[in-house]
């Protein structure tokens, strides 16, 4: 059986990656790649403390909670991303600074 601390080096993992990703990346589709693989990092968070120090469901419940959050980000960014390509025919980060209000 797994322990508490591979758990958390696992979502650590996952934290870095995620940050890696949004750091070094230029694409808007990576970048919420990014941020999913710091929300699954969040909630693997909560899950392993809930399992191996309280042993109630309230981490289980705050990971759905954050999944629900991660779903709804998903659908908000994509949408925002198919309308940016239908604009300016490119999903790259540098070209949304010259869009205005």
């Amino acid at each position: 059986m797994a322990s508490l601390y591979s758990y958390l080096f696992l979502s650590f993992f996952m934290f870095v990656i995620g940050m890696a990703v949004m750091i070094a990346r230029k694409n808007v589709i990576a970048m919420l790649l990014g941020i999913e693989l710091i929300l699954n990092a969040a909630a693997l968070n909560f899950v392993a403390y809930t399992r191996f120090i309280n042993q109630n469901l309230d981490g289980h419940i705050m990971s759905l909670f954050i999944i629900v959050i991660a779903a709804a980000e998903a659908a908000v960014g994509l949408a925002i991303v198919i309308r940016f390509f239908q604009v300016r025919e490119s999903i790259h980060v540098d070209d949304a600074t010259q869009l205005q209000a």
